[in-house]
């Protein structure tokens, strides 16, 4: 009888994004001002931003470090507002910012605002509609679209939008709100396969979506994804190389410090190597994404 897979609980969501950055004062300026973040800590060359609850984001300064193109790493990481008058005041913030938009999709599921920060890193700000308007395929599953965003409409959800938008200023804006966090992340990997085999038959994941050859979403209860993994930036794409921009690590955050404990020693029955930082686990995926493990209780 074939064994049953391990599955994450369905609680488990994605916590703090790190980033490795060349210069922490733009960077942490540039959150502020384009996404609304506050500084919850800063020291040396690190800082921890978020929405006044948890960190969303933690950088750490690599002078010199650049974004090396072709290469495993971040895609985007995406952050979750509460609702659609909050990506609408987004919006503002980025014309008010100066923060140039690299795009904007209705996805069916979401509707997501693009750009990158000044290091190259993508970003996606985004807000789901409620589940059961989530369009689904003849099996069930979530079928995303990639649709255009109609923006003008957007910006009349907000408050914001309703007067001069040219006397608006990210200081004159409300901050991210406090229920904001990070939605999903989304990796370059080196091979699709591989990376199936870790995220969904090691971690516990759940397939959400195939798209072809090229790409996969990954969830845990039933959301449209939590990771998505390409093979976008070329199959057999390495690492990036020491001292580079991008993705530390994302953070998968278990329900309880048992389930977590549970992962960790799936992953070690697989012959994975699992390190210890701190009170957490960071363990790298086939294509040397890294990933902390962490626990809300």
């Amino acid at each position: 009888m074939e064994a049953t897979r391990t599955r994450l609980d369905p609680r488990t969501s994605i916590g703090a994004v790190d980033l490795a950055v060349s210069d922490l004062d733009r960077s942490v300026r540039f959150y502020e001002r384009a996404l609304g973040f506050q500084v919850h800590a800063r020291e040396g060359e690190t800082a921890r931003l978020g929405a006044g609850g948890r960190d969303l984001l933690g950088l750490e300064e690599v002078r010199g470090a650049r974004r090396a193109p072709r290469t495993t790493g971040l895609y985007h990481f995406a952050v979750l507002l509460p609702g659609r008058s909050d990506l609408a005041t987004a919006l503002v913030r980025l014309a008010a910012s100066g923060a140039p938009l690299g795009g904007a999709s209705d996805h069916g599921v979401s509707e997501a605002l693009y750009l990158s920060d000044p290091d190259g890193n993508g970003i996606e700000i985004y807000r789901d509609r409620p589940r059961e308007e989530w369009p689904r395929a003849g099996d069930g599953s979530v079928a995303m679209t990639i649709d255009a965003l109609d923006l003008q409409e957007l910006l009349d959800e907000s408050p914001a939008a309703r007067g001069d938008l040219r006397s608006v200023t990210p200081e004159s804006l409300p901050p991210a709100p406090a229920a904001t966090t990070v939605g999903h992340v989304h990796l370059h990997v080196a091979d699709l396969e591989a990376a199936e085999r870790f995220y969904v038959d090691v971690l516990g994941f759940d397939l959400a979506t195939r798209y072809g050859a090229e790409a996969l979403f990954v969830s845990a209860g039933g959301y449209h994804h939590h990771v998505g993994l390409n093979t976008w930036a070329g199959k057999g794409a390495s690492p990036p190389p020491p001292g580079s921009a991008g993705l530390r690590w994302f953070a998968v955050e278990h329900a309880t410090a048992a389930q977590r404990e549970e992962t960790v020693a799936r992953l070690r029955d697989a012959g994975i190597d699992v390190e210890t930082i701190a009170s957490d686990y960071l363990v790298r995926d086939p294509s040397r994404n890294g990933i902390r493990l962490t626990a809300r209780s």
